[in-house]
């Protein structure tokens, strides 16, 4: 990593749930638009309109529609997994060190592109963020520093579309004017501590002694006067930390008491998590099932095969089984989810059954394959929701 050229680039993506949806409806741009569950969700992302209007992420969904009357509410329809990876493919098109922190944001480090000097890493970090527009209609918010930490709050200073460089050197300075929130770890309630002593900005941290940083702070307080300084040795991590659990869940939009429904959606959670467990070459071997009452109660009920599988067959009998168990007070639900643990990796093909469930990989390669191109909705259905035993 070169500390005299600004390498690591944050890339921030910008309402990225609403952005996605805005792609397939363009004619909704500069309108007051959100994600979300219309009758008792929460609001998953808001267009920077809507943000005007008093519209935030996590609002309660009647909140919004109170506050902003003319909201444009859309579910939650968008190929998000799929924006997401294409967009991280672009990244890399300009440089294998690509970090991809969640399925909006992440670091790239330029460093081995061998750029001379600043203004061509510049360029390139800009020709980035135009080509992620043109091509995906994404819009981004790029900061370009020496280091994670400047380059990420960099990144979030001027959003829509924002492009901050901080320029190797100038790091504690471009904090110091900050309020004392854009720091990480200082959440809303610490920062309201903080500024009943006296510190609003990042620089007046270094007007407290040591004993009061640790009073106010903790143990921590060295680390936030790092930060403070712009210091951050964190390297660019490109492996992604495997998945340990995978779980999906489904808020009805009223309270919901018909056993048949509950269990076709809890085996559609599987068919989509099981499609997902294929694509990272994993297998699992617990499921769980939770189911929520309308009075926020909630039970779980869970089960372990012997073998770890990545096949629909095996959990399908299950479904029916945990929802019974977990749902022991009978009254109607607000909530089900299904839970996936017990990871491991690569596809076992050990015992009788080997060429059979060789067999259903197959098929289910080609369905989970047809599903993820026909986007917003799946075009195939997996055996259960076909009628089929398994």
């Amino acid at each position: 990593m070169s500390a005299s050229l600004p390498v690591i680039a944050h890339v921030d993506a910008d309402a990225f749930f609403v952005s996605v949806e805005l792609a397939l409806r363009p004619e909704l741009r500069g309108k007051k638009v959100a994600v979300g569950g219309r009758e008792r969700g929460i609001i998953a992302s808001a267009s920077y309109e809507a943000r005007a209007c008093g519209v935030y992420t996590p609002m309660p969904t009647s909140r919004a529609l109170a506050v902003c009357p003319d909201l444009i509410l859309l579910p939650h329809e968008g190929d998000y997994g799929g924006v997401s990876g294409r967009m991280f493919d672009l990244c890399e098109t300009l440089t294998p060190l690509v970090q991809r922190n969640s399925i909006d944001e992440g670091y790239l480090d330029l460093g081995p592109c061998g750029f001379q000097s600043a203004a061509a890493v510049e360029a390139a970090v800009r020709g980035l963020q135009t080509r992620i527009w043109d091509e995906l209609r994404i819009p981004v918010s790029m900061g370009l520093a020496t280091n994670k930490l400047v380059a990420q709050i960099a990144s979030k200073l001027r959003k829509p579309s924002g492009f901050v460089v901080v320029p190797p050197g100038d790091e504690a300075a471009f904090l110091a004017l900050l309020d004392i929130g854009k720091l990480p770890g200082v959440g809303a309630k610490t920062e309201t501590v903080l500024q009943t002593h006296g510190i609003w900005k990042i620089r007046d941290l270094f007007t407290k002694n040591e004993r009061e940083l640790e009073a106010l702070l903790g143990r921590a307080w060295p680390a936030f006067l790092a930060m403070a300084r712009g210091e951050d040795d964190r390297p660019i991590k490109t492996a992604r930390e495997d998945a340990k659990s995978y779980s999906q869940q489904e808020t009805f939009r009223k309270d919901v008491g018909d056993f048949a429904e509950i269990e076709r959606t809890a085996k559609g959670m599987i068919d989509a998590l099981l499609a997902d467990i294929r694509a990272d070459g994993k297998r699992v071997r617990t499921m769980t099932v939770k189911v929520r009452y309308g009075d926020f109660t909630q039970e779980t009920a869970g089960k372990s095969l012997p073998e770890a599988s990545d096949l629909e067959q095996p959990f399908y009998p299950l479904a029916g089984v945990l929802l019974r168990q977990a749902w022991s007070k009978q009254r109607p639900l607000r909530l089900v989810s299904v839970k996936f643990s017990g990871v491991e990796h690569g596809a076992r093909q050990l015992d009788m059954f080997a060429q059979t469930d060789e067999k259903r990989r197959q098929l289910a390669a080609v369905l989970d394959k047809m599903n993820k191109q026909g986007g917003r909705r799946p075009v195939v259905k997996h055996g259960h929701q076909l009628g089929g035993k398994d």
